[in-house]
């Protein structure tokens, strides 16, 4: 079957105006690659130019979509970081990031305002999927009328998706919202009562937690994660990916043994690309199982934890 071209309307709000876009980035050859790509999107283009751009003279509103590239931040490029995601975040821009493994930690810790997809060592396949989730989040956007072929290939898309819902409902599971808020193939995370309600207290009067279970020992959540990863020997890695549950034991580990776990660490542990483990990290933050915790003494480096829910769970993962 011949590959799929779904090309976009011209792109704009609900009010019909137009939707633009700003470039930023250093590199002449990807700047391009970035303008043709905000183009085939339907989007206008507001401003292209390098990262440095951020910092000089006045501010300057910002396209309704920000496109940068970071692969590598020194103390400006922090500081011109750090100022964009402020402003995307009081402009309501849609803020899309592209960085490095090296340049993760910096990028994550600056961005703690406006939710910015993070993109890692990504292709420009990927590029153009960030670029459509931010499509999907505006309203009455259309479609150019589509091919026969394009139409049997989404036909097809859409029937994959029906079959993993009734799975996962089946399952009773994490249920997709696939036409509901703003989040296309999103799947809705547990809420933060996942940990139950607090035990009432025998006199009644009032409420207490229960005691929290210990921490496993973190020997044993070294061994489990080893041998877990011993399968990439005989079998394909994605075939048993699941970057939540690596995550989770990685960061139970990390609590046992009081250290402390980069973004660009669990990523690793997470056994995904990084741009796949960082969209798990944002959701299962938004879902209260994750943390991001500030190094007090370098504001520059995030950590991130497990959450302590009301009663905890933590001791009974391995029960």
């Amino acid at each position: 079957m011949p590959q799929a071209d779904f090309a976009y309307a011209p792109a704009s709000d609900a009010a019909g105006m137009p939707l633009a876009a700003s470039i930023f980035a250093d590199r002449p050859m990807l700047r391009e690659e970035l303008r043709e790509d905000v183009a085939a999107a339907g989007l206008a283009l507001r401003e292209c130019g390098g990262v440095g751009a951020l910092l000089e003279g006045d501010a300057r509103p910002l396209g309704e979509v920000v496109l940068l590239d970071c692969p590598a931040l020194d103390a400006a490029g922090i500081a011109a970081l750090a100022r964009l995601d402020m402003r995307a975040a009081r402009s309501g821009a849609q803020l899309v990031i592209s960085t490095t493994v090296a340049a993760l930690d910096d990028v994550f810790a600056c961005c703690d305002q406006s939710d910015p997809q993070i993109l890692v060592d990504p292709t420009r396949a990927e590029r153009i999927v960030a670029l459509g989730r931010v499509l999907a989040k505006v309203p009455n956007l259309r479609f150019r009328e589509l091919a026969d072929d394009d139409r049997l290939t989404l036909l097809r898309l859409t029937e994959q998706v029906g079959e993993i819902a009734q799975r996962l409902e089946r399952l009773g599971g994490a249920r997709p919202s696939l036409l509901g808020d703003d989040k296309a193939f999103y799947f809705e995370s547990p809420r933060r009562g996942f940990a139950g309600a607090p035990v009432e207290h025998s006199d009644g009067d009032r409420l207490i937690q229960t005691a929290r279970p210990p921490l496993p020992d973190p020997r044993l959540v070294r061994r489990i994660i080893q041998q877990r990863r011993l399968r990439a020997k005989f079998f394909e890695a994605e075939l048993f990916a699941d970057p939540a549950w690596e995550m989770l034991l990685d960061l139970t580990a990390a609590r046992a043994e009081h250290t402390r776990v980069s973004v660009t660490s669990l990523c690793i542990a997470s056994g995904v690309p990084p741009t796949t483990a960082l969209r798990w990290i944002g959701q299962m933050t938004e879902a209260g199982l994750l943390e991001r915790v500030e190094d007090e003494s370098d504001r520059r480096r995030v950590f991130i934890t497990l959450s302590t829910p009301r009663g905890g769970c933590h001791g009974t993962l391995f029960r």
